[in-house]
């Protein structure tokens, strides 16, 4: 398993990342616990070049094992496409399945910001506020932005409706499979019309990379996902 130092500024937590420091492929791998029953998940970053820019490609796919397979069977798969800015990620595309139901979708229109929500049989159009994320890009947004201090405002979308959630932003140690680790933590400030919760911790010494996730679900189901392994790989490596 390789490493890469993260680079970090001189104020606050702030960072900066430039793709060409990162490696072209991470792999993670996740344990995740559930009141339910454990499942695994995979999740992989590739970095390329799209007309000229950095371009980012992630897909992730949870799997319950064990007796939580019987209960939840199937799988979860998640994508989410787009390029790579000074200020972060830009998607351009989201989309997230689950089990014999149709993908909900988020297609992402800068030049006109436009968002285009798909749902099960109905479609909407929201306007498209400047930095939106979509759930899986969030986690990876900070490798490539800087990260305030205290707390940072974000548009995210799940492909179903867009919402501006606050993030707080804390440091902790993280005893984790893979060893102990200092983590800076994202922490959702619940509002009143939205009660479920969401905690990121990033693990500043590789690249900001999403370690532990800890969340409510839509269905009521709370998780856990706990990294087991990352896997960082070049174009020029064999």
């Amino acid at each position: 398993m390789k490493f890469f130092s993260t680079i970090f500024l001189l104020c606050g937590l702030n960072f900066s990342v430039s793709a060409t420091d990162l490696p072209t492929r991470i792999d993670i791998s996740y344990e995740v616990k559930t009141g339910l029953g454990h499942g695994e998940l995979n999740e992989t970053l590739e970095i390329k070049q799209f007309n000229g820019l950095p371009a980012y490609h992630i897909t992730s796919e949870a799997r319950a094992s064990g007796i939580f397979q019987l209960i939840k069977p199937g799988s979860i798969e998640r994508e989410s496409r787009g390029v790579i800015t000074k200020q972060g990620l830009q998607p351009t595309h989201f989309s997230d399945q689950r089990v014999k139901k149709r993908p909900s979708t988020a297609t992402f229109d800068w030049k006109n910001h436009v968002l285009t929500l798909r749902h099960k049989d109905e479609e909407k159009q929201e306007t498209l506020p400047a930095g939106t994320l979509d759930r899986l890009s969030l986690s990876y947004n900070f490798m490539f932005a800087p990260l305030p201090s205290n707390f940072v405002d974000l548009y995210i979308t799940d492909g179903r409706g867009l919402q501006l959630i606050r993030y707080l932003v804390s440091k902790e140690i993280l005893q984790t499979p893979i060893g102990k680790l200092e983590t800076i933590v994202l922490t959702k400030q619940q509002s009143k019309h939205d009660q479920l919760n969401r905690k990121i911790w990033l693990a500043a010494n590789h690249h900001m990379l999403p370690v532990r996730i800890v969340s409510t679900e839509s269905d009521g189901l709370k998780l856990e996902k706990i990294v087991t392994q990352i896997n960082l790989s070049s174009a020029g490596d064999h």
